[in-house]
C-alpha cells in the first residue's frame, strides 16, 4: 500500500508563503529558524509514535 506525498493547495500556500518570508532573513536568522523548525518536527514525530503505540482499538 503506497500513500500519497502530494502536498494538499493549502500546504502548497503556506510552503509558499514561508519561502517567501526567508528570502528576508540574514544567515543567523534562517539558522535559528532551522533549529526550532527542527525541533518541532522531532516533537511532532515522537508525539505519533507514541500515539501509534498506545492506540486503543
Amino acid at each position: 500500500m503506497m500513500a500519497s506525498n502530494n502536498l494538499s493547495l493549502e500546504q502548497q500556500f503556506t510552503l509558499m508563503t514561508y519561502k517567501y518570508r526567508m528570502k528576508k532573513f540574514s544567515l543567523y536568522e534562517s539558522k535559528q529558524y532551522l533549529k526550532v523548525t527542527l525541533h518541532y518536527m522531532l516533537i511532532k514525530d515522537n508525539l505519533i509514535k507514541f500515539l501509534v503505540q498506545n492506540k486503543k482499538f
